[in-house]
Formats: structure tokens, C-alpha cells, sequence
């Protein structure tokens, strides 16, 4: 029988992440902190985007022993204004982004009858216009130093087809071709871009509001391995993607959901 009581995942080192430029968007909390804390550890000098500016502050305190301690940026990435002055003021200060983490959404939960333009309109400013626009803040640096990874985060969502998400699927499933059209058109400049699908992760929000004991039976009752997807797995999948072993992977959707959609 699969032991689900496992070790703590140690992340492997990727010695090229150190020193390299890393912006990370809603870093604040959940996954997001995860990747803040994991890009730190390998000795990469982080800047994370979020609203949540208590949780940002004590991360960003719990950090400051790293090699290069992360620094928290207030902003709300919904405001194009506000995104592009938080990305001026990186590279005025540090120089040309090497790798985006495009992570920010919230998976807001509505009933289609609900649904109004102005709804739409926000729901598609938090989970995908902003995700564009960061991207397009990056790019002109990356093209000059003739190398950069950009990581758009979607979700299992959509594959899935869940309940109550209809606006967030439809996003996370315009990340995914947005990631292939940015890997394509940007691959010349030595430029990789690729989507991380997340599957039924284990963070602090989903466990407080949605994964109930039943809803956590039936999530281990879909996947093939039936342990659930920590912060951590979801983290050294970006480590990975965003280091020079992953230096031939763009243009593609890659899952860390123990199995659950596909197989």
C-alpha cells in the first residue's frame, strides 16, 4: 500500500537560479508564497506583486536571512497603471527580468445567472488580462538579454470541468493559449514561456473555504496517486521550468496533479 505519509519534499539546487532576477505575482499567500520562498532559497533575487499586504510584510520578514532577502511591492495587478510603474521601478532598480511567475488569481465562486459585464469584466481582469500585461512588461528586457522564462499558471479547473467556476475556468483556459502563442512568437529571442497546471493543492485558503473531508475523499478518489498535491510539488515544477535543465521545454501545459485529469 502507497505510504501517504511521506517526508517533507527537499528542493534540489539549480545553481543558475542564483542572482537571476525573479518577479512572482500574488506571492503574498498559498502557492504564491511557496514559490517567493523557494526562488529565495535558491539564492535568486525575488520581487513578489500582491494586495495582501499583511501577509506579504511577514513573509517577506520571515525571508530576510536569504542570500538576497525578497522584496514585497503592494499592487494591485487589476490596475494596468499601477502594474506597469511596480515593473518600471524592478528594472530601473536591478535591470532586465530574467523569469515572471505569472501566479495571481482567486477562484471566486458565482452561478452563471449571477454573472453581469461588470462581473465578467473583473473576474477577467484578476485571472487573465493581468497575467498578459505582466508579461508584456518583461518582454522587451528579455529580448535584449536574449533569454527569459516566462511561467503562466492555469489550472485543472477547466479539464476538469468544475462547478461554480465558470468565469475562472474560461480564464485559465486563455492562459494556456496565450502561453502558446507567447512561446511561439517569443522562442526566436530565446524567450520560453510555458503553463503550470496545478492540481487540488493543499493551501490555506482551499483548506478554509472549499476542501471539506468529503471534498478531500473524492479529490484523492480521482487521482492515480492518492496523496494530496502539496505547495511544494507545485514549486519544484516551477524550479525546474524556470532553470536552464528546463531549457528546451516551451510552448506546453505541464500538471502536478497526482494523477487526476488524463490518466
Amino acid at each position: 500500500m502507497f505510504d501517504t505519509n511521506q517526508e517533507t519534499l527537499v528542493y534540489p539546487t539549480y545553481p543558475d537560479l542564483a542572482g537571476k532576477r525573479v518577479v512572482i505575482t500574488g506571492g503574498g499567500s498559498g502557492i504564491g508564497a511557496e514559490l517567493v520562498t523557494a526562488f529565495a532559497g535558491q539564492g535568486a533575487r525575488v520581487w513578489f506583486l500582491d494586495i495582501a499586504d499583511e501577509e506579504s510584510r511577514a513573509l517577506a520578514a520571515s525571508l530576510g536571512g536569504a542570500a538576497h532577502a525578497p522584496r514585497y511591492l503592494g499592487c494591485d495587478l487589476t490596475d494596468l497603471a499601477a502594474l506597469q510603474a511596480a515593473f518600471k521601478d524592478i528594472e530601473d532598480e536591478a535591470g532586465a527580468v530574467d523569469i515572471l511567475l505569472n501566479n495571481a488569481a482567486n477562484d471566486e465562486r458565482h452561478e452563471i445567472e449571477d454573472v453581469t459585464p461588470a462581473y465578467w469584466d473583473d473576474r477577467m481582469a484578476v485571472n487573465l488580462r493581468q497575467k498578459f500585461f505582466c508579461a508584456q512588461a518583461v518582454i522587451p528586457g528579455m529580448k535584449r538579454q536574449g533569454r527569459g522564462v516566462i511561467l503562466n499558471f492555469g489550472s485543472i479547473s477547466w479539464h476538469l470541468a468544475s462547478s461554480q467556476l465558470d468565469l475562472y475556468m474560461t480564464a485559465k483556459a486563455g492562459i494556456e493559449g496565450m502561453t502558446r502563442g507567447m512561446a511561439r512568437d517569443l522562442g526566436k529571442f530565446g524567450i520560453r514561456a510555458n503553463t503550470v497546471v496545478p492540481g487540488a493543492v493543499r493551501t490555506p485558503r482551499q483548506q478554509a473555504l472549499w476542501h471539506t473531508p468529503e471534498e478531500e475523499a473524492r479529490i484523492l478518489a480521482g487521482q492515480c496517486i492518492p496523496a494530496r498535491v502539496e505547495m511544494q510539488d507545485v514549486a519544484a515544477l516551477a524550479l525546474f521550468l524556470a532553470s536552464s535543465s528546463g531549457r528546451r521545454c516551451s510552448g506546453r501545459e505541464y500538471f502536478v496533479d497526482a494523477g487526476w485529469y488524463g490518466a
